[in-house]
């Protein structure tokens, strides 16, 4: 598919909203999703995290046009990206899925309690199980509502420890399910966290915790930052490689 037969595609509509396009690599017809970022100064490329396509981060001054140009000149890397893509994982009975960084079966008890509870093994090869009660088609949503809840608890936690460390006070705390980051901080003290947190190891949310809290008293990532946050945080190298390595593959949970 040339840039021509998109331009139509990814024109704005009336209300000035970004408009949406497609990109055709390896016979596979991506999704593109324009991101508007005043602090961008580039455009940025990256596979959408919940693979749903491709995410492009598009600066003040350049064109949606002109961003999709950029995305097709790219088409090798985003083919080599789609191959390493996993394949995602619905919440059912008989699933695998990580709880703070440990894998666990999940398994359907039909009993009335409409809860979630973890189980641990009681032989040395076998995984936790985390039961899933009520009736099998209400899993799904029980079991995410389950994992936000103990994503919420984790995160109060090591929010407030951080923000007692670091002596500063943030307005609100929420629980998303944000796709391009892990967690933000607002003008406004208002701290976000991606609920898939509760899914890597312990360590790696705590850091998330101390990087949006630290960001409380400074809104960049400039050197003073990563003092702060280093200084009461000493796992942030190991916990940010562990991201890198690895959080793409949260997205793939419950997708």
């Amino acid at each position: 598919m040339t840039l021509a037969a998109l331009r139509k595609l990814i024109e704005p509509g009336s209300t000035g909203q970004p408009g949406s396009a497609s990109l055709l690599v390896d016979g596979t017809d991506l999704p593109v999703t324009f991101k508007r970022n005043a602090q961008a100064r580039r455009i940025i490329l990256r596979m959408n995290p919940k693979g749903e396509g491709v995410l492009l981060t598009v600066p003040p001054g350049t064109t949606q046009r002109e961003a999709l140009s950029f995305a097709m000149s790219q088409k090798a890397w985003i083919a080599a990206r789609l191959k390493r893509t996993p394949d995602t994982v619905g919440f059912a009975d008989g699933i695998q899925l990580p709880l703070r960084g440990s894998l666990h079966s999940v398994c359907h008890k039909q009993v009335p309690r409409r809860t979630v509870w973890s189980v641990e093994a009681n032989e040395p090869d076998a995984l936790p199980t985390l039961y899933v009660s009520g009736r099998i088609e209400h899993l799904p949503r029980r079991l995410k509502d389950w994992l936000k809840a103990q994503a919420r608890a984790d995160l109060t936690e090591a929010t407030e420890h951080y923000a007692r460390e670091m002596g500063l006070k943030y307005s609100r705390m929420s629980i998303r399910d944000q796709s391009s980051r892990w967690g933000s901080c607002s003008s406004t003290g208002a701290l976000s966290y991606s609920w898939r947190l509760i899914l890597a190891p312990a360590n790696v949310l705590d850091y998330v915790a101390a990087h949006e809290v630290a960001h409380l008293a400074e809104m960049n990532h400039g050197p003073a930052f990563w003092r702060l946050v280093e200084r009461h945080c000493p796992q942030t190298k190991s916990a940010r490689h562990w991201l890198k390595q690895h959080g793409r593959d949260l997205h793939r949970y419950g997708a």
